[in-house]
């Protein structure tokens, strides 16, 4: 399982850096003729707090390979996949609004914000039980 997680972990890193570089050098012109100047400007930060999020849980699937390792047989696989959901819901979601303007995406964000939060509590639990 951690291996799993290492190896997930890199991919989204990678894939990352790689939707950051296109909405920072690619973007900016699809979105000016798409958009008002503003709204170009707020779908741009939307682009780069996906990938800045996306990045945050990647390399947080690292500390949950960690975790497995450490800590066989708990919860922390939990977290893991709850990042990697946490990452389709709110990084997917808003990618897909920017390059869309379906505005509907914007009711599904708060389900991956609040995957990335189920995940962070369950590696706190992680760590807690395995004080014991």
């Amino acid at each position: 399982m951690d291996r799993l997680f290492v190896i997930i972990g890199a991919l989204l890193a990678c894939a990352s850096v790689a939707t950051g570089a296109f909405g920072a050098h690619g973007l900016k012109g699809f979105f000016e003729t798409r958009y008002e100047p503003e709204q170009a400007a707020k779908m741009l930060g939307h682009w780069e707090t996906a990938a800045r999020y996306q990045m945050y849980h990647a390399l947080a699937l690292f500390a949950v390979a960690w975790a497995c390792a450490r800590w066989p047989g708990g919860i922390a696989p939990w977290a893991g996949w709850l990042f990697i959901a946490g990452t389709l819901f709110f990084s997917g979601s808003l990618y897909v609004l920017c390059l869309s303007g379906l505005k509907w995406l914007g009711a599904v964000t708060p389900l991956g914000g609040t995957a990335y939060l189920a995940g962070w509590l369950c590696l706190a639990w992680a760590a807690w039980k395995s004080a014991d």
